[in-house]
């Protein structure tokens, strides 16, 4: 089969790999129709992610059909049409019976954190990722399930994690009806964010970011009031100048580990790897939201130190929220939103990129070309 593959930093190509075998009863292998690149892929992409071995096929956002079933699988079969949620998860643990999917506790060798993640590093427990023609997918009576008759692909391939973990970003922030939310960062899980926000119930949303186009999407897509940070001396200062001097009641940090913003964070985090991510996002989400507020953590961090600015966070009295995202505890709510008419996974789309060039796509999202916002990557297969 043709697989996207690691090859160290900035270097990753098509290659052909061996299709995934059955190794438990309960395994899966689904033939993928169509995936997409994540902004967290590019921290794999960009070498940020402790133990990305070379060899790997990343992707983690994935739909397709059921190939073949182990012998004990009974709730999907040979020829369903299946979305796959992010988290690999057993079910059955402590942390699964509460929910909590993305923290499982049986699936990850390498982590006391993190549960599995496809395609995400041996960090995240080491599995190929959907960015091929094929992927095992473990535990298949528990993580995928078919994919609804009046559902779009395109729009089931974002339910896999970007509209999700946006959504879950809102839900973390406790919003409360007229609340002031401000989101950073104005990519596919900000935009989600934004617009879920809205239905949480806020008075007011605000999106920032530094890239026009971007801001230009928050506006069409989520309604959202925005702010281009390379415009002003300090975005904080003017974030408070806009909330009346107190703050916003939420603050989401949609980010992540390469928040721009300031030059010294970005290079000791995204060059000489000396943090777990640049904590610039997360210390204005800190600065700017108002004593008591909430500040909600859905961008990919590392597991390493990052110069988070605990002290201030304490002495405002913040309720601090943060996870993963368990993707399919989201669903049901999620389908009645797309089914009602209140949310259009695919409306942020902007490529749809063949898996053959998507050495390309990864170069493109990257380097911010061509207004890109979310690639999907396209097998051909069905």
């Amino acid at each position: 089969m043709k697989a996207m593959v690691y090859r160290g930093p900035y270097k990753v190509r098509v290659e052909e790999k061996d299709i995934p075998k059955i190794e438990h009863p309960n395994d899966a292998i689904v033939k993928v129709s169509a995936g997409a690149i994540c902004g967290s892929d590019l921290h794999l992409y960009h070498g940020m992610m402790p133990d990305t071995r070379v060899g790997m096929t990343f992707g983690h956002e994935f739909v397709g059909t059921v190939h073949e079933v182990g012998s004990s699988v009974q709730n999907v079969s040979v020829g369903d049409r299946v979305m796959v949620p992010f988290n690999v998860y057993c079910g059955s643990c402590y942390f699964c019976s509460r929910g909590l999917y993305s923290n499982c506790h049986n699936v990850n060798p390498n982590a006391t954190a993190v549960g599995g993640i496809y395609g995400y590093s041996h960090t995240c427990g080491g599995y190929d990722g959907g960015q091929a023609e094929f992927v095992r997918v473990p535990f298949a009576d528990v993580g995928p399930s078919k994919i609804p008759d009046w559902l779009e692909e395109e729009d089931a391939v974002l339910l896999t994690d970007a509209l999700p973990t946006g959504y879950f970003g809102a839900q973390l922030g406790d919003i409360v009806e007229g609340d002031t939310v401000v989101v950073f960062g104005a990519g596919p899980v900000g935009l989600f964010a934004a617009k879920s926000s809205w239905l949480m119930g806020a008075g007011r949303v605000i999106v920032i970011d530094h890239l026009e186009y971007r801001l230009e999407k928050a506006r069409s897509f989520a309604h959202a009031e925005t702010y281009n940070f390379a415009e002003y001396g300090d975005i904080v200062v003017h974030l408070k100048k806009e909330t009346d001097f107190l703050g916003a009641d939420v603050v989401i940090d949609a980010v992540g580990a390469e928040a721009d913003g300031n030059f010294l964070q970005h290079v000791t985090s995204s060059k000489f790897k000396l943090q777990g991510g640049s904590p610039i996002a997360l210390n204005w989400a800190i600065d700017s939201v108002r004593k008591g507020g909430t500040v909600s953590v859905v961008g990919a961090y590392g597991p390493i130190f990052s110069a988070v600015k605990f002290g201030d966070a304490m002495n405002k009295g913040l309720t601090l929220r943060m996870n993963q995202c368990p993707v399919k505890r989201q669903w049901p709510r999620l389908f009645e939103h797309i089914r009602n008419g209140y949310l259009k996974p695919s409306d942020i789309v902007t490529h749809r990129i063949p898996l053959e060039h998507i050495a390309e796509g990864y170069h493109m999202f990257s380097a911010k070309l061509d207004n890109i916002i979310k690639p999907l990557v396209i097998t051909g297969q069905s």
